[in-house]
């Protein structure tokens, strides 16, 4: 393998572990939920609770999925399950039911397709260095809240909680989409 494309490889994966990181960030939206439609912060925190859950599952079966078809086919579906789930959240207002379905389960679902994705192929890629691009892979999740908090919050302060969803969504799936297309 040749070592300048496997670190091209590299960076585009960590990009999308950063769009999908955005999940992290969801500590923001949980008071202005609260406040604007009368839920609990429990209430609204199970909401992260089963997307996280879900991440778990779907990634099982999105890294097996990933040895039949390949990873375009599943990154994709996954960047747009959970840009899916993250605009059916902005519908929500009032029906805590349909946050839990949009942006626990299908936004989950998403997840964890998109999440199996960088760090099985960055393993295959680098045999030589596994820990180290695992490590950084799984940094480049973390990292999603990083950048999406501070914008989500300044976002949910001017044009409110449910637009700050549609503009996240938006915004992370276009970032998303060109990652993996090389465009």
């Amino acid at each position: 393998m040749r070592t300048n494309n496997r670190w091209i490889i590299a960076i585009a994966g960590v990009f999308m572990q950063v769009a999908l990181g955005a999940v992290y960030a969801w500590s923001v939206f949980r008071t202005p939920l609260v406040k604007q439609f009368g839920w609990t912060i429990s209430e609204v925190t199970l909401t992260f609770t089963i997307s996280i859950f879900v991440l778990g599952v779907s990634a099982f079966f999105g890294g097996l999925w990933l040895n039949r078809k390949g990873p375009r086919v599943v990154a994709i579906t996954g960047g747009v399950l959970y840009g899916l789930g993250v605009f059916l959240a902005s519908f929500s207002a009032n029906k805590l039911w349909w946050l839990y379905l949009s942006y626990g389960l299908i936004g989950g679902i998403g997840l964890g397709f998109g999440y199996i994705v960088p760090v099985a192929v960055l393993v295959k890629w680098f045999p030589d260095r596994r820990g180290l691009i695992t490590g950084i892979a799984v940094g480049g999740f973390g990292a999603g809240a990083l950048i999406t908090a501070p914008v989500a919050t300044r976002l949910i302060q001017s044009v409110g909680v449910l637009s700050t969803l549609i503009g996240s969504c938006m915004t992370w799936g276009c970032l998303f989409v060109c990652r993996l297309t090389g465009r």
